[in-house]
């Protein structure tokens, strides 16, 4: 059994904040498909989808930038760190395209695109103990997907993290090589962040779609959670 807990001093920053959850065990194959017309429509619906999020033509004055960037100058965070909606949005604004990486982060993206929500994930069996939400005591250990040298986290950084070190650091702007998605992946566990209520209702939306394609494409069905600073930990 894993408990997922947000701390206190997560809530103190965002108390109005809403992380959704999707737990989904028993993958059978997360080969990379290049030429997956599955997964290469959904990256293109979902950037199509995401023009909707970038009406204005100042890129920082779009909502959802306005929004993030707001909630990351909220903690200390390493310089030039964005959540991860807007590295999405950004290549959108730029008309990059979007090619598959493996099916697991492919429908993730395809649904962080269409809902302008942050979501990331993690493999459960490289975790070590529970998962934590809240601000870094300062030093956590980190080696960031694609690195080669450590980059631990700073203190009072929202990070995810576990008994080994930092997961996700500034929320969902990098992961961790440790618990990165692969090939090999068999148990997954999804985070949509949102702190509004306007965000909140998109994110809702976006774990029922996201759960929905994950069955589709993998045949498994996983379990949701929602964790509000009412509700600050769930056991799966």
């Amino acid at each position: 059994m894993t408990t997922f807990i947000a701390e206190t001093s997560f809530w103190e920053v965002f108390p109005d904040a809403q992380i959704n959850l999707l737990i989904v065990k028993g993958i059978k194959d997360n080969q990379t498909q290049e030429n997956d017309s599955y997964l290469i429509n959904l990256l293109a619906q979902g950037k199509e989808a995401a023009k909707g999020f970038l009406q204005e033509e100042t890129f920082s004055q779009n909502p959802v930038i306005a929004d993030w960037r707001g909630a990351f100058s909220q903690f200390k965070t390493k310089k030039g760190a964005r959540s991860s909606i807007e590295a999405l949005l950004k290549r959108v604004s730029q008309d990059r395209e979007f090619s598959p990486i493996n099916p697991l982060v492919d429908i993730y993206n395809s649904i962080s695109l269409e809902f302008a929500v942050p979501c990331g994930g993690e493999d459960l069996q490289k975790v070590a103990g529970d998962i934590r939400l809240g601000q870094a005591v300062g030093g956590e250990a980190f080696l960031p997907l694609g690195a080669d040298a450590d980059a631990p986290a700073l203190t009072g950084e929202i990070i995810y993290y576990d008994d080994a070190g930092a997961i996700c650091r500034c929320l969902n702007w990098r992961e961790a090589q440790r618990t990165m998605l692969t090939e090999t992946t068999k148990d997954v566990i999804f985070f949509m962040e949102s702190i509004n209520a306007q965000q909140a209702q998109r994110a809702d939306q976006a774990m029922q779609e996201l759960k929905k394609r994950i069955t589709e494409y993998f045949g498994v069905e996983g379990m949701e959670y929602v964790v509000m600073k009412e509700q600050s930990r769930v056991v799966f």
